[in-house]
């Protein structure tokens, strides 16, 4: 479990590009087409469906199956889990509250959590929402009282009284506020401190706060009967099934589902592209608020943003058991990106390649057949002899 939430981190950490940006021409969707299918044939991918804007195109491509061995291909419709991409939803809501009044970025989290419960503290020092929503709450990725029944399905035993036993117990060893460092727990705690003042589920609290605003009615936490046919099937890194996660518990970060259909008006939206009442909070959740550890790199409300001397990219990745997902945009340049990926493909890898116009980055070859000595005298000895 640990090695995965490494593994979104370095994610996060090393495949940004360190070399210059690529001038913001048209992009070349046949080759992103290809790109991907070859992708499906040579590579790690099943399933990958992209969402692009580009100044005023939009594009849908996908390519490889929505599951093995025979499945369709992805199309509009059909729903994926986004992983992490879920915190970015969580630091809306907070931007959302903070313009409402109804809380302040620099109120201590423990005050609405409930009578009883309290939060660590170091050297006097109180975690603050603005702490949990950018990584600088100096808890731990994961709590260490975080032990699955069911590793296949990590979160789906964790509870909320095993939550708040933890926090109550736990001391911290640096300074808050100083150091942002990737948190699953921090994110989860946010979430579910969002749903304790809106006195809502966090699915219900996202619904009425993001998703009826922006119309994105096939983004859930719950699959219903009508969804289940659409849901496609995760697979693991070695290309099998893999089911589900649940996050009853810590769903800020990380329990959302949807499909391209809705997080394209997500990417719109977020891209200023449509004007709606929640534009004034997405703006605030971008403004960024801390160094996020690599040169040019700052997170806001849990959006992440990547700045050099031509481009300011706003993004967040994500990854579940079965699946990997990619968002991120360009305002500048006027190009954003959606990737969803129901295998462990690289979805960074392609998000990135699209803003950058560096298709070819993303091409997957054939393994190239490497013969011995002892292999090559054996061909050809059975050809002498036919």
């Amino acid at each position: 479990m640990k090695k995965i939430f490494k593994t979104l981190l370095m994610s996060i950490a090393v495949l940004l590009p360190t070399n210059s940006y690529a001038e913001a021409d048209t992009l070349d969707i046949d080759k992103i087409s290809a790109a991907l299918k070859s992708r499906v044939t040579h590579g790690d991918a099943v399933g990958v469906i992209v969402g692009i804007i580009d100044n005023d195109r939009k594009y849908i491509i996908s390519a490889g199956q929505v599951s093995k061995p025979n499945g369709a291909a992805p199309n509009e419709q059909s729903l994926f889990e986004i992983g992490s991409i879920t915190k970015t939803f969580t630091g809306i809501l907070l931007a959302d509250m903070v313009l409402k009044g109804e809380v302040k970025l620099d109120d201590p989290a423990e005050m609405y959590l409930p009578e009883g419960v309290t939060l660590p503290t170091y050297e006097g020092k109180k975690i603050t929402l603005l702490n949990l929503a950018t990584h600088t709450s100096a808890l731990p990725r994961m709590p260490e009282n975080f032990t699955p029944k069911d590793m296949t399905n990590p979160y789906a035993d964790y509870t909320v009284q095993n939550m708040y036993d933890y926090l109550s117990a736990h001391k911290l060893t640096r300074t808050i506020g100083d150091v942002a460092a990737y948190s699953n727990l921090g994110a989860g705690l946010l979430g579910h401190i969002m749903a304790l003042k809106a006195g809502l589920s966090y699915e219900e609290t996202v619904k009425q706060r993001i998703l009826t605003p922006l119309g994105m009615h096939d983004t859930s936490i719950t699959i219903s009967d009508q969804q289940k046919p659409r849901f496609t099937t995760g697979h693991d890194a070695a290309g099998e099934p893999t089911p589900y996660w649940d996050l009853p518990t810590l769903a800020g970060a990380g329990a959302l589902r949807s499909n391209i259909h809705d997080m394209m008006l997500y990417l719109s939206a977020n891209m200023g592209r449509n004007k709606t009442p929640l534009t004034p909070a997405l703006e605030f959740s971008h403004k960024t608020r801390h160094s996020f550890g690599v040169l040019g790199m700052e997170i806001g409300l849990h959006w992440v943003t990547k700045s050099d001397s031509d481009k300011t990219v706003v993004w967040h990745n994500g990854g579940t058991g079965g699946y990997r997902t990619f968002t991120g945009f360009d305002q500048k340049n006027n190009r954003g990106v959606v990737v969803l990926s129901n295998s462990n493909d690289n979805s960074d890898a392609i998000g990135w390649a699209v803003l950058n116009n560096d298709i070819a980055t993303i091409v997957a070859e054939a393994p190239k057949v490497i013969l011995s000595k002892g292999k090559i005298a054996e061909l050809v000895g059975e050809g002498l002899t036919r």
